[in-house]
C-alpha cells in the first residue's frame, strides 16, 4: 500500500528469521534433484480478503500546486524523511517484521499478495483491530519490539530493585531493552535505529536549508540534531513555536504500542500543510483552557495550573504520514507527550481537516443511520465532529501530569497508571472535551447549538470508536464511557429500534461523575483503581455487540492513498 512504497533494503531470508511465528507449511510439490528447494508458504489465515474491506481505500488529497515552488521542494525531502519512519516502526512494532515484510514482497503467492496488502496497512502481522495474528499463529508480544519478546514485567521491575541507576534509562521514551548474557541494557534510539535516523537528520537539515521559513527551519535543525542525540526537549519547544504553512510532525511520540509497561514511544510522522484562516479562528477555544483547568470537578489541590498556557491549534491538511499511523487512522493528535515540555510550553493541537471530512461521510454518518434515534439523527453532524475532535484534543493539555504518590515519591502520571494509562488518558480527553463544551457556550465563543448536536455526535461515535477493539485505547476507554454513561440514564436502548436516545441532562451527570473517577485515579497515580474501573466498564454490552453485528457493509476505517505523492515515489 501507499504508506509503506518504497522498497526496504534487502535481507535474507534465513534460519533466523522467527519461524514460531511465521508457521511455514512445506510444499508438496514434486521436483527433481538439481531444482533449488522450493520456497516454503506463510501460514496466512484464510480471511485476510475480508480483514482487507474493512478498510475502505480513500484518496487522502492535496493540491500541491498550491504552495510556492520553494515549499515543494521542502515537502519533497520531507516526504523522504517520513518514509524512513516507516523502517524503524517496522522494527518496532514486533519482533522479525522487517523480514516478513521483504518475503511478502517478493512472493509470487496470490493469498500472500493479499497479506502484503493487509501487512502495510495494519504495519505488521497483527490486525490492528483486534490484534490477532493474520500470518502465523503467535501473538505480537506485550512489549512490541521494544524489549527481549519473553521479558516478564517482574523480570524488568526486579532488575530495577537490583540496579536502581539504570530506571531512568529503563524507562526512557526513547531507549530499546535488550539482552546481553545475563544481563538487561538499554540501547538508545539514537544507536538502534541509525542506520535510518542518519539519513533523516540529513533530509530535515537540507529541507531546513532549502525553506525560507525561520521557525520551520529551526525545528528541522533541532530535530536533526535530536535524531542523533535523543534530546528532543529544544526540538519539542521548537514544534510548538513553528508557524509555517508546511506543518510538519516527525519523531518518537505515542506510547500506544508498549503494552508492557508504556514507557516506549514509536516513530512517525505526518508531513501537511496548513489552514490559516481555520487555524487562527480557533485560537480563542485554546484561550480558555487555564478556565477549563479551573473548572474541573476535582479539589483545587489535584488540579495542574503549572502547565504552560501556549496552546496553538492547527487546522491542516494531510498530504502524507508513515510510522506509528498505521492502521486505525488519527484524525487529530495532540503533542508533545513529555511532560517538562508541557510544562515549560504547553501543547499543540493538529487537527487532519482531510481525514476528519472522509471519516465522517464513510464511516460516522452512516454508523449514526444505524445506532441513533431517528428523530435525533439530524443532530449528528460534521461541525459536532469536528468541535468534539478538538475540544478532545484541548483536553489532553489539561489535567495532573507531573504527581506526588501517596508515599510522597514524586513522578507523572504515565509512569504510575503504567499499561493502563493510555486507555485512561484517551477516555478523559473524551469525556472532558464533551465537559469542556458547556464553559465555550458558557462564554459565548461557540453557539448554544453545539449543545443539541453535540452529544448525538458522541455517540454515534462511541460506536466508531469501539469498533477499533475493545483492548485497544481508544475502544477500551470507549467502552467504559458508554457503560459509565449509560448507567447514569444518559443513553437509552429501546429494544424496539434496536437504537439509543440521549438524554442530554442525565448524560451530563454521568459525565462530570465519570470526569471526576478518572481525574482523580490519574491524580492519585492509583493503578489498581485504574484497573478497576476497566474490569466493570470496559467491555461492550450485549445491546451494543448486537448493533455493532449488523455494521457489516460499514467500513472500520480508511485505507488512505495519499495522492498528492503517489507519483512522487522516492
Amino acid at each position: 500500500m501507499n504508506a509503506i512504497r518504497r522498497r526496504l533494503r534487502a535481507f535474507r531470508f534465513t534460519t533466523m528469521f522467527p519461524i514460531a511465528m511465521l508457521s511455514i507449511t512445506g510444499c508438496t510439490t514434486s521436483r527433481s534433484a538439481t531444482d533449488p528447494p522450493p520456497v516454503p508458504s506463510l501460514d496466512v489465515r484464510g480471511d485476510v480478503a475480508a480483514r482487507l474491506r474493512q478498510f475502505v481505500p480513500t484518496p487522502i488529497t492535496y493540491d500541491l500546486r498550491k504552495l510556492s515552488a520553494t515549499d515543494r521542494a521542502v515537502l519533497d525531502r520531507l516526504v523522504r524523511a517520513a518514509r524512513l519512519m516507516d523502517e524503524i516502526y517496522l522494527r518496532q512494532s514486533g519482533p522479525g517484521n522487517a523480514e516478513l515484510f521483504e518475503r511478502l514482497q517478493s512472493s509470487k503467492n496470490p493469498q500472500e499478495k493479499e497479506a502484503l496488502q493487509y501487512f502495510a496497512i495494519a504495519g505488521g502481522p497483527w490486525d490492528p483491530i483486534d490484534d490477532t495474528p493474520f500470518i502465523g499463529k503467535a501473538n505480537r508480544p506485550d512489549g512490541a519490539g521494544y524489549y527481549p519478546a519473553d521479558l516478564q514485567k517482574s523480570e524488568f521491575d526486579g532488575w530495577l530493585a537490583a540496579h536502581p541507576a539504570d530506571k531512568d534509562a529503563f524507562q526512557s521514551l526513547t531507549t530499546v531493552i535488550h539482552r546481553d548474557g545475563a544481563n538487561l541494557v538499554a540501547v538508545p534510539y539514537s544507536k538502534e535505529y541509525r542506520e535510518w535516523l542518519a539519513p533523516a537528520a540529513k533530509l530535515l537539515r537540507e529541507a531546513a536549508a532549502i525553506g525560507d521559513n525561520a521557525s520551520l527551519g529551526k525545528f528541522l535543525r533541532s530535530r536533526a540534531d535530536a535524531f542523533l542525540s535523543d534530546d528532543y526537549f529544544e526540538s519539542d519547544c521548537a514544534w510548538m513555536d513553528m508557524d509555517s504553512r508546511i506543518e510538519v510532525t516527525i519523531g518518537p511520540y505515542e506510547t500506544y504500542m508498549d503494552k508492557l509497561f508504556g514507557y516506549k514511544s514509536s516513530f512517525e510522522a505526518y508531513v501537511t500543510v496548513q489552514d490559516p484562516d481555520e487555524s487562527a479562528r480557533l485560537k480563542s477555544w485554546a484561550s480558555k483552557l487555564p478556565e477549563m483547568e479551573q473548572s474541573l470537578p476535582i479539589p483545587d489541590e489535584y488540579k495542574n495550573p503549572n502547565r504552560g498556557t501556549d496552546s496553538p491549534i492547527r487546522v491542516v491538511y494531510v498530504v502524507f504520514t508513515a510510522g506509528d499511523t498505521k492502521g486505525v487512522q488519527s484524525i487529530a493528535y495532540n503533542l508533545p507527550n513529555d511532560e517538562k515540555v508541557r510544562e515549560k510550553k504547553g501543547s499543540k493541537k493538529v487537527l487532519l481537516k482531510n481525514v476528519i471530512d472522509a471519516k465522517f461521510e464513510k464511516i460516522l454518518s452512516p454508523i449514526a443511520d444505524r445506532v441513533v434515534a431517528a428523530d435525533q439523527r439530524p443532530n449528528v453532524t460534521s461541525e459536532a465532529f469536528f468541535s468534539e475532535t478538538l475540544l478532545h484534543e484541548l483536553s489532553h493539555g489539561i489535567g495532573p501530569g507531573f504527581i506526588t504518590l501517596p508515599s510522597g515519591e514524586k513522578t507523572e502520571v504515565r509512569l504510575a497508571l503504567r499499561d493502563l494509562y493510555s486507555a485512561i488518558e484517551e477516555a478523559k480527553a473524551d469525556v472532558m472535551g464533551v465537559y469542556n463544551a458547556e464553559l465555550l457556550i458558557d462564554r459565548g465563543i461557540v453557539s448554544p447549538d453545539l449543545e443539541r448536536t453535540l452529544y448525538p455526535t458522541y455517540l454515534a461515535g462511541m460506536f466508531r470508536a469501539v469498533r477499533f477493539g475493545q483492548s485497544e485505547a481508544h475502544g477500551l476507554g470507549t467502552c467504559v464511557q458508554f457503560n459509565w454513561i449509560a448507567e447514569n440514564g444518559g443513553f437509552v436502548f429501546d429494544p424496539q429500534t434496536k437504537r439509543y436516545r440521549v438524554d442530554p441532562e442525565k448524560a451530563k451527570v454521568g459525565l462530570r461523575s465519570l470526569l471526576t473517577e478518572i481525574l482523580m485515579t490519574q491524580a492519585l497515580g492509583d493503578y489498581g483503581r485504574a484497573k478497576a474501573l476497566f474490569e466493570r466498564y470496559g467491555k461492550a454490552t450485549p445491546e451494543m455487540q448486537a448493533i455493532l453485528s449488523t455494521f457489516t457493509e460499514v467500513p472500520v476505517d480508511l485505507a488512505p492513498e495519499f495522492t498528492a505523492v503517489s507519483s512522487r515515489q522516492s
